[in-house]
Order: C-alpha cells, then structure tokens, then sequence
C-alpha cells in the first residue's frame, strides 16, 4: 500500500503530462527494442543456468529460458517472491531434471550471479560518492552499502571454499532433538545432496567459471544499455555511459533491497528520481525511466504467467514447495 500511495505522489510531484510525454518519446518501436533487450538478459542468465547444471543430467537453453521467465514473473509479481523464483524455475524442469538438482543449479547461478551484481553495486556505489558532492548521511549510507556488500561477497566465497554444511547441519540439530522430525527425517538428506551438488560443481567445472562469470558481467552490461537508450529517448541529448551506469548500478541496488514490494512500485520511480536529480538530469525524467521499466516488468510477467498456465501450473504449488 506504501509502494502505491509513493507512486502515485511521485506522478504527481513531477507532472503526468511530463510522464506521458516521456512515454510518448519511446514509443512502440522503442518499447520493441527494451523488450529485445531485456529477452537477452534473461538469456544470457538461462545460459548461465544451464551451464551450471551438474553431471550427468542436462538443460539446454529451451528448458532454462521459459523457467527463467515464469521465476522473474513471480519474483516481480509475489511480495517477497525471491524466494519463491529460484522454486518455480526448479518446478518449470522438473520434467527433465530432479527437483534438488534443479534447484542446486540455480542456487550455483545465483551464487555467480550475486558475487558479480555485489561487484556492480559497490563500482555503481563508489562511482557515484566520488563524482558528486553529498550530505554527510547519504555518504555514510553508501559506504555502508559498500562494505555490507563486500562482506556479503567474502562470506559466499568463504562457505564455498570452506563447504560449510550449515544447513544441513542445522536439519540435523532439529532432528536430534526432535523438532520436525517428519519432515527432515528424509529433508534433512535432500538438504545435504543439495549442498554436495553445489560445492561439486565448483571442484569438478572450474573451467565452466569464466563462460559463466561472462554471461553474468553481460546480464548488467545489457542493463546499462537499457537505461542508456531510455535515457536517448526521452531526453533532447546523448546520455553518456557514465550516467547510464550509474542510473542501472543504483536501480540494481533499489531493487534487491526492495524484492519485497511488488513491482517494486513507489521504491524504484523514488531511487531513480534521486539519482536523475543528483545527476542534475531532472526528477521527472528518473520517475519516467522507472514506469518505462515497469512496463517492461509487466509485459514479461504477463509471458510468465502464459507459460505457467500453458505448462499446467499454477502459484499454489510454488507457494507450497517454497
């Protein structure tokens, strides 16, 4: 409700005149091309996935991209529902892959994947402390962004090169004192393989870790393409790369902080408003970029939810083995 009652204060604050005619500005042909861009993204992550699958079952990009798909669609559309994405990509393949490997796959992309946007997010972070002249709270805002993300990286690496077993070794400390014992008296062993894949695959593929971390280095490339050709559009000027970075780092870091809210409506037009108006673009533009975003979002949410329905699933099941 928050999220909602923000958004509509921000269209009002900056204009619905000014949004729409910066929607206008894009157009159908430019709303093709963010589309476009946006299937490759979630292409080079569906490659990423399938190249992360462990010996001797297989994905090919056919299975990982509409999973891919369907997880993004639910992880915008549910409250909290980042924890039910990796499920439902794990669900969308069960067809062709057990369901703990499926999701022992996914949680070795994800570990790629957040090493490389912790890495983003401190560069986006420390490029835009040093380019501009902030109050005191702002900065010490962001050199606590920096240094809990740079903690966040070293404690992954550090359970991975250690292989903690953490969670399976709390399923056995429920289980010795009979807490759950129905359900880990087989969960606790699934949790244990599920580990055992992940800390397999770093040992038996370390030369899957390249084409893997470049697939990822790709996926916010194309982001800062995105917010760079938004930018060409609805401004009268050639944004440079150097603002497009910054405008998709932060985003990228509003919205991880803020998976929680659908849509991550309000948070996303609020953060892209104060980096627009920092880097003295004007609040308008950053509030138009994040409802252009949003539209993107809601088109490939509405293809998660036809995949979904096409397969024969449905959000009770994801919601249920979550």
């Amino acid at each position: 409700m928050f999220g909602v009652v923000l958004f509509v204060y921000l269209i009002y604050s900056v204009g619905l005149e000014n949004v729409l005619d910066g929607i206008a500005r894009i157009g159908i042909s430019g709303f093709i091309v963010l589309q476009l861009i946006y299937f490759l993204r979630i292409t080079v992550r569906a490659t990423a996935w399938r190249l992360s699958v462990y010996a001797p079952y297989k994905l090919g990009t056919k299975d990982t991209l509409p999973a891919v798909i369907i997880g993004e669609a639910m992880s915008s559309m549910i409250p909290l529902g980042i924890l039910v994405s990796g499920t439902s990509k794990a669900i969308a393949v069960r067809h062709r892959v057990p369901l703990v490997v499926g999701l022992s796959s996914i949680a070795t992309e994800n570990l790629f994947y957040s090493v490389i946007t912790g890495i983003f997010i401190c560069l986006g972070s420390f490029t835009f402390l040093r380019s501009f002249d902030l109050s005191e709270s702002w900065i010490f805002t962001i050199d606590l962004l920096i240094v809990a993300t740079l903690a966040l990286i070293a404690f992954i690496v550090f359970i991975v090169i250690k292989q903690w077993h953490f969670a399976s070794q709390f399923c056995e400390w429920l289980y010795n004192r009979n807490i759950a014992t129905r359900f880990l008296e087989s969960g606790r062993l699934q949790v244990r393989l599920f580990e055992n894949l992940i800390y397999g695959f770093y040992r038996q593929y370390p030369k899957r870790f390249l084409p893997i971390f470049l697939c990822q280095v790709s996926y916010h490339l194309l982001g800062i393409a995105e917010a760079w050709f938004i930018l060409s559009r609805v401004r009268d000027m050639i944004p440079s790369i150097h603002t497009a970075f910054l405008l998709e780092s932060i985003s990228r870091a509003i919205t991880i902080f803020f998976k929680f809210v659908p849509f991550v409506i309000g948070v996303d037009e609020a953060g892209a408003q104060f980096v627009t108006e920092t880097l003295a673009i004007g609040a308008g533009v950053g509030v138009t970029i994040a409802i252009i975003r949003k539209g993107r979002i809601i088109f490939w949410t509405t293809i998660g939810l036809i995949l979904i329905a096409k397969r024969g699933l449905s959000i009770k099941e994801f919601a249920r083995l979550r």
